[in-house]
Protein backbone atom coordinates (compact mmCIF):
# COMPACT_ATOMS: atom_id res chain seq x y z
CA UNK A 1 0.00 0.00 0.00
CA UNK A 2 0.62 3.48 -0.45
CA UNK A 3 2.70 5.76 2.20
CA UNK A 4 1.36 9.18 0.67
CA UNK A 5 -1.94 9.83 2.33
CA UNK A 6 -2.96 10.92 -0.83
CA UNK A 7 -1.87 7.91 -2.73
CA UNK A 8 -3.27 5.63 -0.15
CA UNK A 9 -6.88 7.39 -0.33
CA UNK A 10 -6.65 6.64 -3.95
CA UNK A 11 -5.28 3.50 -3.90
CA UNK A 12 -8.12 2.25 -1.04
CA UNK A 13 -10.99 3.96 -2.77
CA UNK A 14 -9.88 1.94 -6.45
CA UNK A 15 -9.38 -1.16 -4.90
CA UNK A 16 -12.91 -1.11 -2.89
CA UNK A 17 -14.56 -0.19 -6.30
CA UNK A 18 -12.53 -2.10 -8.66
CA UNK A 19 -12.79 -5.79 -6.61
CA UNK A 20 -16.16 -5.24 -4.85
CA UNK A 21 -14.47 -6.17 -1.53
CA UNK A 22 -14.94 -4.58 2.07
CA UNK A 23 -12.17 -2.71 3.40
CA UNK A 24 -11.58 -5.02 6.41
CA UNK A 25 -11.02 -7.89 2.89
CA UNK A 26 -8.99 -5.19 1.40
CA UNK A 27 -6.69 -4.81 4.75
CA UNK A 28 -6.20 -8.19 5.11
CA UNK A 29 -4.97 -8.67 1.82
CA UNK A 30 -2.58 -6.13 1.72
CA UNK A 31 -1.30 -7.46 5.43
CA UNK A 32 -2.44 -3.87 7.64
CA UNK A 33 -5.26 -3.25 10.17
CA UNK A 34 -8.10 -1.33 9.14
CA UNK A 35 -7.29 0.89 11.97
CA UNK A 36 -3.99 1.64 10.74
CA UNK A 37 -5.73 2.58 7.07
CA UNK A 38 -8.09 4.71 9.28
CA UNK A 39 -5.32 6.69 11.42
CA UNK A 40 -3.57 7.78 8.31
CA UNK A 41 -6.89 8.85 6.34
CA UNK A 42 -8.46 10.59 9.22
CA UNK A 43 -4.98 12.72 10.19
CA UNK A 44 -5.50 14.37 6.32
CA UNK A 45 -9.41 14.73 6.43
CA UNK A 46 -10.86 11.31 5.45
CA UNK A 47 -13.72 9.04 6.69
CA UNK A 48 -14.94 5.66 5.81
CA UNK A 49 -18.62 5.56 4.97
CA UNK A 50 -19.26 2.42 5.26
CA UNK A 51 -22.67 2.81 3.55
CA UNK A 52 -21.23 3.88 0.06
CA UNK A 53 -18.41 1.53 1.02
CA UNK A 54 -15.60 4.58 0.15
CA UNK A 55 -13.20 7.07 1.84
CA UNK A 56 -14.69 10.55 1.49
CA UNK A 57 -13.55 13.74 2.90
CA UNK A 58 -14.76 14.43 6.99
CA UNK A 59 -17.86 16.83 6.74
Amino acid sequence: MPKDPMMLFSYVNMKLRDNGISLDELCASEGVTRQEVEKILSDVGFVYDSELRKFIMKG
